[in-house]
């Protein structure tokens, strides 16, 4: 049975599903008819202790589609489907495989160019965010983001962290006015 989160809820998987090594995290959102030619994009910023991502290639992106681990992988799926709860992009996370130095997974959501073109995330709704074990097909929580956004173009939609040897999960639902350059200054310093 999955658990519905609000705002901040968190979850904690290794408790609630021990021995989970196959994890799917689903993102998915609608877009308005104001909104409907913008570019939206999904990021996951693995970090390590100091809040960094070790390497640039911990960035998995549209233009990075594995994490250097190989444990985070990205992909879009059909996003012409009008359905609620419709999937626009899942992360399929191999927590066995995750580097010792990475210990939480920030997942954002971002419009290109949003402030330039005029858009923000008041043109998106049913935004949510799902935990699926990819072994047992079965969804373990999820957030569905309720809150008003009206000048936003950036959404943090939760973070996995490892917390005293154990994965964990937060709802975030944390809206930026900002775009995925400013989270690439903030969690990544060339070596």
């Amino acid at each position: 049975m999955s658990v519905e989160l609000i705002k901040g809820g968190r979850f904690n998987l290794s408790q609630e599903v021990p021995n989970l090594k196959r994890l799917a995290i689903a993102l998915g959102w609608q877009v308005n008819s104001i909104g409907k030619n913008c570019d939206i994009d999904a990021s996951a910023f693995m970090l390590g202790a100091d809040g960094r991502i070790p390497h640039e290639d911990y960035l998995v992106f549209y233009n990075n589609t594995k994490s250097l681990d190989g444990s985070v992988k990205q992909s879009d799926t059909d996003k012409s489907s009008p359905r609620k709860g419709h999937i626009n992009t899942l992360y399929s996370v191999d927590l066995s495989l995750i580097d010792a130095a990475i210990d939480q997974i920030v997942v954002i959501v971002t419009i290109h160019d949003g402030e330039s073109v005029g858009l923000n995330f008041s043109q998106i709704q049913n935004a949510f965010i799902s935990l699926y074990d990819r072994d047992r097909k079965t969804e373990l929580a999820r957030y569905e983001l309720k809150e008003k956004f009206t000048i936003e173009t950036a959404l943090e939609f939760g973070r996995l962290y490892k917390k005293s040897g154990e994965w964990r999960f937060q709802a975030v639902g944390q809206g930026y006015k900002s775009g995925l350059r400013s989270f690439v200054e903030k969690y990544y310093v060339e070596k």
